[in-house]
């Protein structure tokens, strides 16, 4: 039987990647702004009242990272109330709330991969919400999938780390990037396809959190000399020359980040029988795609 589902915030990084691929897996509904407001709880449930999905995928969220030190409210809103209202109308419908989470809710002061069970201690106001929201869906909903990722760049989107320095590349001779911040590069289409792949195996006995991003680890300044490198293979137009590796402190932002946020995806392979494919193969076939 098609199941119905609603995926909220349709026009994100990986929420357009599911609305490409959503259709093949059920009956699949999207909404985002304006149609609905994460800020506004009675909108929020009337939509979820009036289309009864059997299956509910929050794909959206308040991630600027930086900007949320000084919009907690408005971070609090989106990331931790908005995930309470899905719960809760979730549990009404006896339906199954998938929702992205991240890798900030640690504090990255670990030094081998976090897995599901590690105790968590975000850092951040954004972590703090994402980690509310988490722990709101858990309390609220029964059956609930939560799925942490990790550093999500896409070929949607105005901004991510890969537009920014393509961007950026095209216009400096040199760049200056962060090379003790250690995570795993993920494409927002691997994400979305993942969580396709767990809407047939949705049922009670997998209900709980799961990490999932691609395999391989690297700085944020591994991730930048490989962009160019594979931009340059690529043809896209480049001005860079000279990337130079800094530390954090060299780069002071609002929001303190986890300096080793690597997480372990063991539970969800054994789950789909796969392991994720790396971050460099992925990283080359998003430019190719997007270029």
């Amino acid at each position: 039987m098609t199941k119905s589902i609603l995926l909220i915030g349709s026009n994100g990084q990986v929420g357009q990647e599911l609305q490409q691929i959503l259709p093949s897996y059920g009956n699949a509904i999207s909404v985002a702004r304006p149609t609905v407001e994460l800020t506004e709880p009675e909108t929020l449930r009337n939509i979820i009242k009036s289309k009864q999905p059997q299956i509910i995928i929050n794909a959206a969220a308040y991630t600027a990272v930086d900007k949320a030190e000084s919009e907690p409210e408005l971070a609090t809103a989106i990331n931790a109330t908005a995930p309470l209202i899905l719960a809760e109308e979730s549990q009404k419908l006896g339906a199954f709330l998938i929702h992205i989470s991240t890798d900030y809710v640690f504090d990255g002061n670990g030094c081998r991969p976090y897995q599901e069970t590690d105790a968590t201690n975000p850092l951040s106001v954004y972590g703090k919400t994402k980690l509310t929201g988490e722990q709101a869906i858990r309390e609220n909903c029964t059956h609930h999938l939560i799925l942490r990722t990790a550093w999500v760049y896409g070929n949607f989107g105005k901004s991510n780390f890969v537009k920014t320095m393509l961007r950026l590349g095209a216009e400096r001779p040199e760049l200056r990037i962060v090379a003790d911040q250690i995570g795993s590069p993920t494409w927002a289409k691997d994400i979305a396809a993942v969580i396709a792949e767990i809407i047939p195996h949705l049922n009670s006995d997998i209900a709980g959190t799961y990490h999932y991003t691609n395999s391989g680890v690297a700085s944020w300044y591994d991730f930048g000399v490989a962009i160019f490198e594979e931009a340059q293979q690529l043809g896209f137009p480049l001005k860079v020359e000279n990337i130079v590796p800094i530390t954090t402190p060299e780069y002071p932002t609002p929001a303190r980040r986890p300096p080793y946020s690597v997480l372990a995806c063991g539970k969800i392979s054994t789950l789909l029988g796969k392991y994720p494919p790396h971050w460099r193969q992925q990283l080359r076939q998003m430019l190719k795609d997007w270029g």
